[in-house]
């Protein structure tokens, strides 16, 4: 069963729902080809709060989509080269949002958030469009059930000038027993 994640998945906590995305598959269609990757690896942005986040000191024309309705694409580039796929979850006007950094399609496991989105050809086209199929990508929910034992909770990765957020185990991977 195939059921496509829409707002009311994503217009919750986002630590919840950044548990729950991993075993969920994320969607690319192009003209006729359709590649699906298991979600395997992902990071929380959460609040004002978090110096990890875009948005800790406010909204700005690049961060502004985190503030907005949950289930939006939210992509950017760093480094001038990778582009990084975020989803933005919680309640409009509170900006949060969560990294996809590895997937796994058909026994290959892509890591890194950079190699994702070039592997899944994503760029800044699709920052600020809803999560859907008729901008060809999407997440779906395809009844994979992971245990609390599967996921390895730790920090996140690359965001050292953080202080002491950087610390936060906000980074959920998949670990498979």
């Amino acid at each position: 069963m195939r059921t496509i994640l829409n707002k009311l998945f994503f217009n919750r906590q986002t630590l919840k729902v950044a548990e729950e995305l991993l075993g969920k598959f994320i969607v690319k269609k192009n003209k006729k080809e359709e590649i699906s990757a298991m979600i395997t690896e992902v990071e929380v942005y959460d609040g004002f709060e978090d110096g990890a986040s875009h948005a800790h000191k406010g909204k700005t024309d690049r961060n502004e989509i985190m503030f907005g309705d949950a289930g939006y694409w939210y992509v950017y580039l760093v480094y001038g080269m990778y582009n990084m796929l975020n989803i933005v979850t919680s309640k409009k006007n509170y900006p949060a949002a969560i990294l996809i950094r590895g997937i796994e399609c058909k026994g290959e496991k892509i890591d890194g958030p950079g190699k994702l989105t070039k592997f899944l050809k994503i760029n800044k086209n699709f920052n600020k469009k809803k999560a859907t199929q008729k901008i060809g990508l999407w997440i779906e929910d395809r009844g994979v059930k992971i245990k609390n034992s599967e996921i390895k909770r730790t920090p996140r990765i690359g965001v050292d000038y953080a202080g002491m957020c950087a610390e936060k185990p906000y980074r959920f991977v998949l670990i498979k027993k």
